[in-house]
């Protein structure tokens, strides 16, 4: 198996904790600072990450107010 950016790590691991229901439907998301914090990246890892989420429909943007998992 090739070797995995982290971006794609760090969507995976908040997909599975959408899935799991740890981040149930129109909860919000940590704050991208909370997010950088956590997994110890840098912010253009997390917005990739994010952005990988949004492609996928699991999430949706309010901006200025945060990111919230898709109903």
């Amino acid at each position: 198996m090739p070797p995995r950016y982290r971006y794609e790590q760090i969507a995976d691991d908040l997909a599975g904790r959408i899935s799991s229901g740890e981040f149930p439907p129109g909860s919000k998301l940590p704050s991208r600072r909370e997010l950088i914090e956590h997994y110890g990246v840098t912010e253009p890892v997390i917005d990739r990450a994010m952005q990988v989420l949004w492609i996928k429909g699991m999430t949706e943007t309010l901006p200025g107010v945060g990111v919230f998992v898709a109903e």
